[in-house]
């Protein structure tokens, strides 16, 4: 009886839907947006379950099991090891130049994406069919923001390293401008391509075109997103071919150049950015296709998510192992923590160093000494 009532619900609701939907001055879809059995009625569809069903199946949801810790636990770390890159770039003129800046753009994508996918977390399970329409689009709209942040940053970097291998210093003071307003164009693009769902392209008066995986999302935004951020991808692989194709074509001093050693690092982290999101990217293309019905793999789309966070922990530490120049401001960084920890003045930490003779100076001097650099470093800034 229980089946058959939530049946009957299910079908009111969606009458009430149509009529609403219908009736664009009393009842719009931007009034829906603030909703409260929305939620569970997306839900109800995208999982061929009765309201009562699916509310009763979120509900019961641990919210903090064992992958959500670990997932948390990631994100806190990205945040950390991404506010030590920005930290780096911000201290060291010598890090003040395109290249650099672009990183450190990349570096705060990434540490959105950390803090979107806490927020996620904290808000999914029981909370998600507490949330109005409205709030549930801010909670995805994040994490697709900073998704295209990254990838746009990606395409900067390719776009700088092509101009800066194949032209003599095109990056000047008075071209600083571009570079900056090339950074703001790629965060404006994000915002909007992220808040597309909020602004209109949703499925909320078209029930069919509802994706499994993000029940508000419709079919075709998805397909639309990641047909976008496959196509910038392949723009930037081929960016890279023709930037290691006329490296080899030159020189062979160019190949043993702080350039080229700098392409490859951004080469690498390209590499572990396609092969983190790929598995996200094919189970969103799946969900265009498929019912979680027919692919219940669908189901466990949070797990290949969480897979791909991975990408914005491990950028860091792919700067750290490539770049010897950010390795070692690194350590400044960790060390002037540690100095923060012992009582020491801990305002000289978070001056900027006034040229890069002041960082080799600290650094060289204990390369090659016993002495812990945490106890000395603090004399150099």
């Amino acid at each position: 009886m229980t089946s058959v009532n939530g049946i009957d619900i299910l079908y009111n609701y969606t009458a009430k839907m149509t009529r609403c939907c219908k009736a664009n001055v009393l009842c719009n879809k931007y009034a829906q947006y603030y909703d409260t059995n929305l939620i569970s009625y997306h839900y109800s569809n995208s999982k061929n379950m009765t309201i009562r069903n699916v509310t009763e199946h979120i509900e019961k949801k641990e919210q903090y099991n064992t992958l959500n810790i670990v997932i948390i636990i990631l994100c806190i770390i990205i945040i950390l090891e991404n506010i030590l890159v920005l930290i780096a770039v911000w201290r060291n003129k010598k890090f003040h130049s395109a290249m650099f800046f672009f990183i450190g753009n990349l570096a705060f994508s990434d540490l959105l994406a950390g803090s979107a996918y806490i927020a996620n977390i904290i808000l999914s399970g029981p909370t998600t069919i507490k949330l109005m329409p409205v709030q549930w689009f801010i909670r995805e709209g994040t994490a697709f923001i900073a998704l295209a942040a990254s990838v746009f940053s990606l395409l900067a970097i390719a776009i700088e390293r092509y101009i800066a291998i194949t032209k003599v210093k095109v990056y000047g003071a008075t071209k600083t401008c571009r570079m900056f307003l090339l950074i703001g164009a790629c965060w404006v693009t994000s915002i909007l391509l992220g808040g597309l769902p909020i602004i209109g392209w949703n499925c909320i008066c078209n029930l069919p075109d509802c994706s499994a995986v993000l029940p508000l999302y419709s079919k075709k935004y998805i397909v639309f997103v990641v047909t976008i951020f496959t196509l910038i991808l392949f723009s930037i692989v081929i960016l890279y071919v023709k930037i290691y194709l006329n490296v080899s074509s030159s020189h062979r001093e160019a190949t043993n150049s702080q350039a080229y050693t700098l392409l490859k690092t951004v080469t690498i982290v390209l590499g572990v950015f396609i092969m983190c999101w790929l598995p996200a990217f094919t189970i969103l293309l799946l969900d265009s296709s498929c019912s979680m019905q027919q692919c219940p793999i669908l189901d466990k789309a949070s797990m290949f998510f969480g897979f791909a966070t991975l990408n914005s922990a491990l950028n860091p530490v792919i700067y750290m192992l490539r770049s010897k120049e950010m390795r070692r401001e690194f350590l400044r960084v960790l060390c002037c923590w540690g100095v923060l920890q012992s009582g020491r003045p801990s305002e000289r930490c978070w001056v900027p160093l006034k040229s890069s003779s002041s960082l080799e100076h600290c650094t060289n001097k204990h390369e090659h000494q016993t002495t812990p650099i945490m106890k000395t470093c603090t004399t150099c800034v």
